[in-house]
C-alpha cells in the first residue's frame, strides 16, 4: 500500500498531523468547584462562586478528577508525575469570567505516553504504527456564548465553565487522515473503557484541535495551522483533507502559510480563518498563587492502577489466543464498550445454557453479535422491539442451535418474532413448528426414498461425481420441509452411499 501523499504540480507533498484532544473528565462535580457538570441543564443553572469568578472565591481542586486523568495515562502506559503544577493561561474572552484559564503548561500531570493504531488496508492504513502522546494536563473549560438567543445581542452560559478536561496531545506522528482517524477512534475507546470521559462528541465533551503542515518529503516541518473543536472523527479527517489541500496551493502558488487558528464548517467541508496563531508567551503563563503544586502519594496511584479494566489491546489478544476469534472478529468486539458487554453476557448465558467451555460457542456467538442479530434487527426497521432483545432470549436461541435443535435459518425466524412480540423462543419453537428433525429414522426413510427414485444418479456418484453430494442433501431437506437435521441428513447419506 502506497503512503498518502498530495500529488502537486511541484511534485509529492506529504501531511504532518498532531492533535490536540479535549476529553471532558467523566465527574459529578467541576474541577475546582461543587458545582453539577450534568448535560442538558437550563442556562446558568449548574454555577458556583468559584465558576463566576466572584471575589474572593478560592479553587479547590477536584480528587475524582485528578484520579480520572492518572488513570488515563495508566491506560496509555505514560509516565505519571507525582509532582504537578497549575498555570494561569491569561486572556480576554466574554466566555471566561476570571480573565484567565487554569491550565497546566510547564509541569503537567501526566507526561509522555504511547497510543497503538492497527494497519487496516479497507480504511488505508498501512502498517501498525505508535502514535506518541507528549503529555495529558489537567484544565477547567470555559463557558458557552449563544448568538441565536437574541438579535443583536449574545448571551453567556457558565454551565460549562470550570468544568474539568484533560487535553491529551499527541507528537506530530500521523501522516495520514485514515491515520489520525483511526487515532481519534483508539483514543476515545480507551477513554470510554477506563470510564474517564464519555467520549459523546455530538454533546461536544470530546472534541479535536487539529494541526496540519506540509512538507516535501523528507524536508523540515512547514508551518501549522490549528483547527479547532472539531467534533467528530469524519471532521477530523475533513479538515485535514481540505487544509493539507489548501495549504499545498498557496505554497505552489509561491505564497506562504501563515501561522494561525482555524474554524470548520462541516456544510462546506472547508476551514476559514479565525485569528492568528498565538504562542506560549502570549498568555502570560504563570504558577497559580491560588492552588498549591499536586503531590501524588503511591498508594494514590496503587488505587488508579488497580481500578484499571482489561483494555482494548489486552482484551482483543485475549479473545483471539483463549477463544480462538478471528482477528476481524476481535476487533470489532472490542472496538466499544457496549458491543463487548453485550458479548461476554451473552457468551456466559450461552456457554452455561448447554454446558460447554465458552471457546467452544464463542465463534457462533461472535458471529451472532456482530452479522446476525444487528441484521435481522435492521431488517424489521420500527417493527423491532430492542427491549425484547435480551441477553436470556438470545442465548436460548443459541443454545437450541448449539444443540442442533434448530437451524440457523430458524434461529433468525425465532429472533423476528422475539422481537416482534417478546415471546419465549422455546415457545415459539415449539408453537410454530421451528423445530428441526433429528430423529434418524425419520430422515433415514426419506433418504431410502430419494436414493431408489435416482438409481441413475446414485451410481453417477459412486462413479466419482462427487457433486451430485449436494444433490441428495437438497432433496431430502425438500422431502422433510427443510427442517431435518443437516449434520445428520449429511451422516446418514455418507454411510449410504459409501
Amino acid at each position: 500500500m502506497t503512503k498518502y501523499r498530495i500529488q502537486g504540480a511541484t511534485g509529492e507533498w506529504e501531511v504532518v498531523i498532531g492533535l490536540e484532544v479535549h476529553a471532558q473528565v467523566t465527574s459529578n462535580a467541576k474541577l475546582f468547584s461543587g458545582a453539577s457538570t450534568a448535560f442538558g441543564a437550563e442556562p446558568n443553572t449548574q454555577v458556583s462562586l468559584v465558576d463566576a469568578a466572584m471575589p474572593g472565591m478560592l479553587p479547590v481542586p477536584n480528587r475524582e478528577c485528578i484520579r480520572q486523568a492518572v488513570r488515563t495515562g495508566m491506560a496509555i502506559e505514560a509516565q505519571i508525575n507525582k509532582w504537578s503544577r497549575f498555570d494561569r493561561k491569561n486572556y480576554f474572552y466574554a466566555d471566561l469570567p476570571q480573565g484567565y484559564q487554569i491550565s497546566q503548561l510547564y509541569h503537567p500531570l501526566v507526561g509522555e505516553g504511547a497510543l497503538h493504531i492497527e494497519a487496516d488496508e479497507k480504511a488505508g492504513i498501512a502498517e501498525d504504527k505508535v502514535i506518541g502522546i507528549e503529555r495529558i494536563h489537567v484544565e477547567q473549560d470555559a463557558g458557552k456564548l449563544m448568538h441565536d438567543q437574541h438579535p443583536t445581542m449574545s448571551y453567556v452560559d457558565l454551565n460549562r465553565s470550570g468544568v474539568a478536561l484533560m487535553e491529551i496531545v499527541s507528537r506530530p506522528d500521523m501522516r495520514s487522515p485514515a491515520e489520525a482517524g483511526a487515532y481519534v477512534r483508539k483514543l476515545r475507546s480507551i477513554l470510554r473503557y477506563v470510564g474517564s470521559c464519555d467520549g459523546n462528541m455530538e454533546e461536544g465533551s470530546m472534541r479535536a484541535d487539529v494541526n496540519v503542515s506540509v512538507r516535501k518529503p523528507g524536508e523540515e516541518f512547514g508551518t501549522r495551522t490549528e483547527t479547532k473543536n472539531v467534533n467528530s472523527v469524519r471532521f477530523v479527517m475533513q479538515v485535514i483533507e481540505y487544509e493539507a489541500n489548501r495549504q499545498v496551493d498557496v505554497l505552489e502558488n509561491g505564497g506562504t502559510v501563515d501561522q494561525e487558528t482555524r474554524l470548520f464548517d462541516p456544510g462546506t467541508g472547508t476551514t476559514r480563518t479565525m485569528r492568528s496563531k498565538e504562542d506560549a508567551h502570549d498568555y502570560r503563563y504563570f504558577p497559580d498563587p491560588d492552588l498549591l503544586p499536586l503531590e501524588l502519594e503511591e498508594d494514590f496511584l496503587e488505587e488508579c492502577r488497580a481500578s484499571l479494566p482489561e483494555l482494548p489491546d489486552a482484551k482483543r489478544k485475549r479473545y483471539e489466543e483463549e477463544l480462538g476469534l478471528t482477528p476481524y472478529n476481535a476487533r470489532e468486539l472490542t472496538a466499544e464498550v457496549e458491543t463487548f458487554a453485550r458479548f461476554e453476557t451473552l457468551l456466559a448465558a450461552t456457554a452455561n445454557g448447554i454446558g460447554k467451555p465458552e471457546k467452544a460457542v464463542a465463534t457462533q456467538v461472535a458471529n451472532w453479535a456482530l452479522s446476525v442479530a444487528p441484521g435481522v434487527i435492521k431488517s424489521l426497521g420500527e417493527e423491532a422491539n430492542p427491549a425484547h432483545a435480551t441477553a436470556e432470549a438470545q442465548a436460548s436461541i443459541l443454545d437450541m442451535q448449539a444443540k442442533g435443535e434448530i437451524s440457523g435459518g430458524q434461529a433468525k425466524e425465532i429472533f423476528e418474532i422475539v422481537l416482534k412480540t417478546g415471546r419465549d423462543p422455546e415457545e415459539i419453537a415449539e408453537t410454530e413448528g421451528l423445530k428441526q428433525v433429528s430423529d434418524t429414522g425419520a430422515i433415514e426413510a426419506a433418504i431410502d426414498e430419494i436414493l431408489a427414485n435416482n438409481e441413475d444418479k446414485v451410481e453417477q456418484y459412486k462413479g466419482g461425481k462427487d457433486k451430485l453430494f449436494g444433490f441428495f442433501v437438497g432433496q431430502t431437506m425438500k422431502a422433510m420441509q427443510g427442517k431435518a437435521n443437516p449434520a445428520v441428513v449429511n451422516q446418514i447419506l455418507k454411510d449410504k452411499l459409501g
